[in-house]
């Protein structure tokens, strides 16, 4: 999920974060390829090379929810600990609801 975060960071910023270079690329290109199968972003896949070439909404929420530091290291340590089975929605509506749950805490309350 590491990967797939950085991903959709390159993808935003148009800037390369650090961390994804300690990656193989061929594991980069398999994740964008599963992204991509999954209809989280519209990309296109070469045997050796993929290139994202939007993000979908989805995206945006996910990418909006895990920018925080706090609550993508809570997500890492309650939901994609070893031992632990979840899928990718319940993952995106685990960082949604501790996103609302941080900005309620913070005075912004939803009706």
């Amino acid at each position: 999920m590491e990967i797939i975060l950085l991903l959709l960071i390159r993808t935003e910023t148009g800037e390369e974060p650090d961390k994804l270079k300690d990656y193989d690329e061929q594991l980069v290109v398999y994740n964008v390829a599963l992204m991509k199968d999954a209809g989280f972003v519209d990309a296109r896949i070469v045997p050796c090379a993929a290139l994202i070439l939007r993000l979908t909404w989805a995206d945006h929420d996910f990418l909006d929810a895990a920018r925080d530091a706090t609550i993508w290291n809570k997500a890492k340590d309650k939901v994609l600990k070893p031992g632990v089975s979840w899928t990718f929605s319940m993952l995106a509506e685990f960082l949604k609801a501790e996103a609302k749950t941080h900005l309620m805490k913070a005075g912004i309350h939803f009706d």
